[in-house]
């Protein structure tokens, strides 16, 4: 025999068995298993609330370790860096800006640098050297030093 004759053989064969798996036969077909039955099992409980991230000491002393060289020591944008810079530093306590803007946006800032967000490109990222714990509180912090209402 050769390998085309048995490989016709083999095909055949097997286009045979799966053909007779497809009979209209009712006997044939299977009944899906009907759904469970409904328990009296309470609805599970919805996730906590995020809490916003608090405001410690440690985060006090992050931002004056890596934001007042520019911001300044206390927000006003007026740090030692500030007057070698193109682009003046953000006052953060003027709550007539940061109020148009959502803590996601002062994140994004803080993480990709002021290039990310289509800001100052002289602010630069920290999302490597600072978590996301730590931005987030110094998000907080920011809206303290601009005492701002909506948030």
């Amino acid at each position: 025999m050769t390998f085309k004759i048995i490989f016709k053989i083999l095909l055949s064969g097997g286009l045979a068995l799966q053909l007779s798996g497809c009979g209209d036969n009712a006997k044939e077909t299977a009944t899906p298993p009907p759904p469970p039955k409904a328990t009296n099992v309470p609805a599970p409980s919805p996730p906590p609330a995020p809490q916003k991230s608090l405001v410690t000491a440690k985060t006090r002393e992050t931002y004056q370790w890596y934001c007042t060289q520019c911001h300044g020591l206390k927000g006003k944008g007026d740090g030692i860096n500030a007057k070698l810079l193109t682009v003046p530093p953000r006052d953060h306590t003027k709550a007539d800006y940061l109020e148009t803007r959502t803590d996601k946006q002062l994140f994004d800032a803080i993480k990709l640098g002021g290039l990310a967000v289509g800001r100052a490109p002289c602010m630069p990222s920290w999302g490597n050297t600072l978590d996301e714990k730590m931005i987030h509180s110094l998000v907080r912090y920011i809206r303290e030093l601009c005492a701002c209402e909506a948030f």
